[in-house]
């Protein structure tokens, strides 16, 4: 039987300009409940960059077979984590970041 292999998963979202540092000063301190709720739905090798010409953040992660990301938007430490950073990048209405999924179209082990 194959074993079933992690989903690997792309995006982009935008940052205010000038909030480049108070992200990162952020993201240093992210909280280790939110970490333990991604790890536990299935996210791992999560990285986010940074294109500092554009304050365009790229960010890039791997999924577990067995995935249960589809509950994070009910989470209530993924809603805090939302509102908290709303106010230094692109977001819904619900303070979730505006993000864009991007098709893989090469990859290479």
């Amino acid at each position: 039987m194959k074993k079933k292999s992690l989903q690997r998963v792309a995006f982009i979202m935008k940052l205010y300009p000038g909030q480049e540092e108070e992200y990162q000063r952020r993201h240093d301190a992210i909280w280790p409940e939110l970490v333990q709720l991604l790890q536990e739905t299935g996210v791992s090798d999560y990285s986010i960059f940074l294109d500092e010409e554009t304050s365009t953040l790229f960010a890039t992660y791997k999924l577990a077979p067995d995935h249960t990301t589809g509950t994070l938007p009910q989470q209530a430490i993924m809603k805090k984590w939302w509102a908290y950073m709303q106010d230094i990048m692109e977001t819904h209405p619900d303070h979730s970041p505006i993000s864009k999924p991007l098709p893989e179209v090469f990859h290479m082990d």
